[in-house]
């Protein structure tokens, strides 16, 4: 987060809790406040992990007070799928800047939007790249998600989990305000316009020495 936080063209970072787990953090609140300690310009969402609502408000109020900067995930259900919508009103009441996470239909973003304190700045992340994991196109989808925030001034859509540099200029393209982007697919940053005359030369090169390197014969 540090290394990413340190590029000009990285406006804002966030976690969950299974890329936390990922990376071996065990004390949630300690590795929260330790980033804060380094991040105060950008924002940075952090997300509940509780399954009931009661104690994800609980939980959303301690995060919302670790700083200004800071936003808190709250995902779109429950486990038994039992809606967000009551906690991010009562929320949003509170003027808790939140990221509400885990969104996949245009029912959710209705919803969530129609839940929205308008005054208060938030984050609608919706899922493409999952989406398109289903075999859909993800566009159309993000394109209507674009228009419903239109009635909500103080949030902003999320292009959540892309799955290739293609992405961002797809959401760029849409008027997406916000794209979510893995380190792997910033390092693609560089063959933005690359020629691919030059690129195919590259890839018979890639192969030709993986052979020679790896001694095969016939």
């Amino acid at each position: 987060m540090l290394e990413m936080y340190a590029k000009p063209y990285i406006k804002g970072l966030t976690t969950n809790p299974t890329l936390m787990k990922k990376a071996n953090i065990t004390d949630y609140r300690v590795f929260c406040k330790d980033i804060l300690t380094h991040i105060k310009d950008k924002p940075l969402s952090f997300e509940v992990f509780s399954d009931d609502f009661a104690e994800m408000e609980r939980q959303a109020m301690e995060i919302a007070s670790w700083g200004d900067n800071v936003y808190v995930k709250i995902p779109v259900t429950n486990t038994k799928e039992e809606t967000c919508y009551a906690l991010v009103k009562k929320l949003g009441a509170q003027n808790v800047k939140m990221n509400i996470t885990a969104m996949m239909t245009l029912t959710q973003v209705r919803e969530v939007v129609a839940s929205l304190n308008p005054h208060v700045p938030s984050y609608v992340s919706v899922f493409a790249g999952r989406i398109a994991d289903t075999g859909r196109d993800p566009v159309p989808m993000m394109a209507a998600a674009v228009e419903m925030l239109k009635v909500a001034p103080a949030a902003e859509l999320i292009w959540a989990s892309p799955r290739e540099l293609l992405n961002i200029f797809q959401a760029d393209q849409i008027g997406c305000h916000v794209i979510t982007v893995t380190n792997d697919i910033l390092k693609k940053l560089s063959l933005v316009g690359y020629d691919l005359s030059a690129y195919s030369l590259d890839t018979v090169k890639m192969f030709y020495n993986d052979a020679v390197a790896a001694g095969f014969k016939l």
